[in-house]
């Protein structure tokens, strides 16, 4: 790792990845799990490819955001069958329900709160609007431990943050992960919101995302050719197993035996 915070221009908001894992030389002896080690060569090369700070096949530059993320909470509401669906419940009542009512998909969700009248929805952050005794209100539902889960939201999901050193505001994020959710989740989730409270932001360098190559898959002419071989040696030895066991005047009478 090269880590300063004096970079040159050209480098700011960037960060340069080298894959140097074929640049090295054996060792004539192991020392330990150590087998190999950089040259006069090798270590060269690796200065060059960072000075030059051009994208090549073993050099890759991304900007600080493509390894950011935000993580996000996404809850589900707690359905259970039997409960009024137009009701408010309180704390103790819920650790009740939880206990004795049966959970199931198309039972209705626990209302935890009934917003005043005049409470704007918002459907994403968890207040939704429902018709209460005839009247349109807002509530919050009880969320589902069992079926809470995470998202991990790319930095890069804000089109201004593929920009070199710019890091997103709050206003942001918020349009990035209600955009995420929009197209990742609601389709398959329609009643899952996110607590903004719950966003935690992290970074990751994973070089397997950017470097890793995946061996070509075999042709099918060569994987038939493989298996006809293994089919002609099957063969070979069956028949080296059955004549060599019986011989010939035996083999000849366990065939005709079988066919009576």
């Amino acid at each position: 790792w090269v880590l300063t915070n004096r970079k040159p221009e050209h480098r700011k908001g960037r960060v340069q990845l080298i894959d140097a894992t074929q640049w090295y030389k054996p060792l004539r002896k192991n020392l330990g799990k150590k087998n190999c080690e950089l040259s006069e060569e090798d270590i060269r090369r690796i200065v060059d490819t960072f000075l030059t700070f051009e994208e090549t096949e073993q050099s890759k530059i991304f900007p600080n955001a493509a390894f950011g993320y935000w993580k996000v909470t996404v809850e589900r509401p707690l359905r259970l069958k039997g409960i009024d669906p137009e009701r408010e419940y309180g704390a103790k009542e819920i650790k009740a329900l939880r206990e004795t009512a049966e959970r199931a998909d198309d039972a209705p969700p626990v209302i935890k709160k009934i917003h005043k009248p005049g409470t704007a929805p918002d459907p994403l952050r968890g207040l939704f609007e429902k018709t209460i005794r005839g009247k349109q209100r807002v509530v919050e539902y009880e969320p589902d431990t069992e079926r809470r889960d995470s998202e991990q939201i790319p930095f890069l999901e804000c089109p201004a943050c593929s920009e070199p050193g710019y890091l997103p505001t709050p206003e942001d994020t918020r349009t990035a992960i209600e955009a995420f959710l929009r197209r990742e989740v609601l389709p398959y989730a329609p009643d899952a919101w996110y607590d903004p409270a719950s966003v935690k932001v992290g970074y990751e360098i994973n070089f397997n995302r950017y470097f890793y190559k995946p061996k070509a898959l075999r042709t099918l002419e060569e994987i038939r050719a493989d298996l006809l071989a293994v089919e002609k040696e099957a063969e070979g030895l069956l028949e080296e197993i059955i004549g060599g066991s019986l011989g010939t005047k035996g083999l000849e009478k366990l065939i005709w035996g079988s066919g009576k």
